[in-house]
């Protein structure tokens, strides 16, 4: 999700797209899909030996033909805040107060989805209780 996510953060600013046969597009970013299609406008292409260039005014790039993505560094730190922002506010803690209500931790999560188990300080907790336990039965 987080690739997706920064491009969509990445959306009108400039990226350089590099493709797995050696070419490269440098373009302002129109918008991109699940599958990492991409919509580029004001393109300059350069060959792969970095000897011909073509100027195009928008061009489409499929996913799969991508080797990597470089994106400016702001566009990577405001998705960093999106990320943290998210966690706050309205309802953003509100599945991990629902953890740990009776044994079995609740409801499950349905077809093959894991909730993160928090053990940390509430197995501590757990081992103080029964130990003072233990030491009421002496």
């Amino acid at each position: 999700q987080l690739p997706l996510s920064l491009l969509k953060t990445a959306q009108n600013h400039p990226m350089l797209v590099e493709l797995k046969n050696g070419e490269t597009y440098n373009g302002h970013l129109v918008s991109c899909d699940n599958w990492m299609n991409i919509n580029l406008r004001e393109v300059i292409c350069t060959s792969r030996d970095g000897d011909k260039f073509w100027r195009m005014p928008e061009c489409y790039i499929r996913g799969s033909t991508i080797k990597y993505l470089r994106i400016p560094d702001e566009i990577i730190d405001m998705v960093k805040e999106e990320v943290v922002s998210k966690g706050r506010g309205r309802g953003g803690m509100q599945q991990n107060k629902q953890q740990g209500k009776g044994r079995g931790g609740g409801a499950g999560a349905g077809r093959g989805k894991m909730e993160p188990l928090f053990l940390g300080r509430q197995m501590g907790n757990i081992c103080d209780s029964t130990r003072n336990q233990d030491k009421k039965r002496l």
